[in-house]
């Protein structure tokens, strides 16, 4: 789509970088878990692909095998990046024993492991997304190391 205002926003601004989210408290949390996980862009490429996404490990190496035609749309690129961050995100703390998502005072989300090391998912789900490193199962299996 080419709305002449938004193109003149983007290069002032550049892309989207990121995913706020606000609660007010802790009760929020399955809510907020939930909303994270629906990443439906991403859902969406990789229903196409015929990649379920189960929130497992291997939908994580599975994704990882994409033929990465969204990297020449520059619109989606960035949504791409923090579904595929907040999915990273949605896998860990399913699949990890004390992981659990943390929203950071200014909104952004990331995931606090038991260790209490925070894990910034979107920025390494934007990274894969623009240039497929590092892979999300190698994200992934860093964090199940520790």
């Amino acid at each position: 789509m080419n709305i002449p205002f938004l193109v003149n926003w983007r290069k002032n601004r550049g892309p989207a970088a990121g995913v706020a989210v606000f609660s007010d408290d802790d009760a929020d949390a399955a809510g907020v878990a939930g909303l994270l996980s629906e990443c439906e862009l991403l859902r969406s490429h990789a229903g196409q692909a015929g990649v379920e996404l189960d929130d497992s490990a291997a939908s994580l190496e599975a994704l990882d095998q994409l033929v990465p035609r969204w990297r020449d749309d520059e619109e989606i690129l960035p949504w791409l990046g923090n579904d595929a961050g907040l999915y990273l995100g949605t896998v860990i703390v399913r699949t990890v024993a004390g992981a659990a998502w943390r929203i950071r005072s200014d909104g952004h989300p990331v995931v606090r492991l038991a260790s209490g090391r925070e894990v910034d998912v979107v920025a390494d789900g934007h990274t894969w997304a623009a240039t497929g490193a590092p892979e999300l199962s190698h994200v992934y299996a860093e964090v199940t190391e520790i």
